[in-house]
């Protein structure tokens, strides 16, 4: 009688016990079952397939030549103004009105030219610089070629044979602003040739951040992209010509994913600008646990904006403009080790790996071992000491 009772309170215990069994995180069933639930956070749960990697592809991959479409080299630059403007006048023999007066017979009887530099000024509102005998002198959208023709031709027959040359000293309507993570951050004039971003970049000084966490962020008039500085310096179609008043700034984003649950190691994981896919992940997490991982709850976890979700469940019903979703892969699928090669990670993903159901069993087993020892011992002993 009394083993018998031993046997009912330790059964007790153990069933006590699996009710309130540790647990690290939801199991495979609960993230599938419990989707859509009012007890369980609204979200999408979406299988990896190559259908969704190509999908998720053209939303990942930010890239300035296809935002900007245009990469020719810019126009060459025009004065504008703000800028400073230096003239210089030559005169084909002394006593005009730019070159000194002779000195001598021979001089005056010399045909050398004769200089006269009219000191930098900057171009006014009305866009025009003064050239004395000349008056105001539109200079405007027009290039340095163009403004020596119109004053050499507003001096014709006042001057002796005038021959003009003009340059701009300091310009500040054809320039490029540059900040962030350069070690000059300035306004940088573009050249004659044209400059490309990391043309731009040098000028400036160069990068103070590690070049595989920082990223160049474009903002020309309303459009703004921002791409990995290590794929700008390594493909040249990204390295695009730059355009007056484009505003480059380099930031310092160090891109990391969360690893979590049945994973060799649970920690924020670092990764390159360049990204990562979520086999690199899984292998930087240290795997799979063999004897605690379900292989078939391999989970991402993010948000996504409604216009691509939309893409992957065209009947969505959540609302908002970025939706909590669930990327699902299950390994007992071969397939799916091509799928993870292909999937990429985005910074401040979670990797989350499900336990294995047989783990809870396992953790109910050991628990009931413990509770039911004692009972088992009194019952021996009792059955050893002849109790009925």
């Amino acid at each position: 009688m009394i083993a018998r009772a031993a046997l009912i309170v330790s059964l007790t215990s153990w069933l006590g016990a699996c009710a309130m069994i540790p647990n690290s995180g939801p199991s495979t069933g609960d993230i599938v079952d419990k989707k859509g639930t009012s007890g369980a956070p609204q979200y999408e749960l979406v299988d990896i397939t190559p259908q969704v990697i190509g999908i998720l592809r053209g939303q990942n991959r930010e890239s300035f030549e296809a935002r900007f479409g245009d990469y020719r080299p810019s126009q060459e630059p025009r004065i504008g103004v703000g800028d400073s403007v230096e003239v210089l006048i030559w005169e084909a023999s002394p006593n005009g009105l730019f070159s000194a007066a002779a000195t001598s017979d021979a001089e005056s009887l010399s045909t050398g030219s004769r200089d006269t530099v009219i000191p930098s000024q900057v171009v006014g509102r009305d866009g025009a610089i003064s050239v004395p005998y000349a008056g105001r002198v539109p200079v405007v959208g027009r290039t340095t070629r163009g403004v020596q023709k119109i004053i050499e031709d507003a001096l014709k027959g006042k001057a002796i044979q005038p021959q003009v040359v003009v340059n701009v000293t300091h310009a500040v309507s054809t320039t490029v602003t540059v900040t962030g993570e350069v070690t000059n951050g300035s306004r940088v004039p573009l050249s004659v040739r044209g400059d490309r971003i990391m043309d731009v970049i040098a000028e400036a000084g160069g990068v103070r951040a590690p070049v595989d966490e920082t990223y160049v962020q474009l903002s020309r008039g309303t459009v703004t992209a921002r791409v990995p500085l290590s794929r700008v310096a390594s493909d040249a179609r990204e390295d695009i010509y730059l355009r007056p008043d484009d505003v480059l700034t380099l930031i310092h984003d160090p891109q990391t994913f969360i690893a979590y649950g049945a994973t060799g190691k649970n920690d924020e994981i670092p990764f390159d600008a360049e990204g990562i896919t979520l086999a690199q992940a899984v292998a930087k997490a240290g795997g799979l646990v063999d004897t605690r991982s379900d292989a078939t709850g391999i989970f991402v976890v993010r948000h996504e904006p409604e216009s691509v979700v939309r893409l992957l469940h065209p009947d969505l019903s959540l609302p908002g403009p970025q939706i909590p979703v669930v990327y699902r892969l299950n390994m007992r699928d071969p397939n799916s080790l091509f799928a993870m090669q292909s999937f990429q990670l985005r910074n401040r993903d979670l990797v989350y790996v499900s336990n294995a159901p047989l783990t809870d069993m396992q953790k109910v087993m050991g628990i009931a071992s413990g509770t039911m020892s004692p009972g088992l011992s009194a019952a021996q002993v009792c059955v050893e000491a002849g109790c009925r």
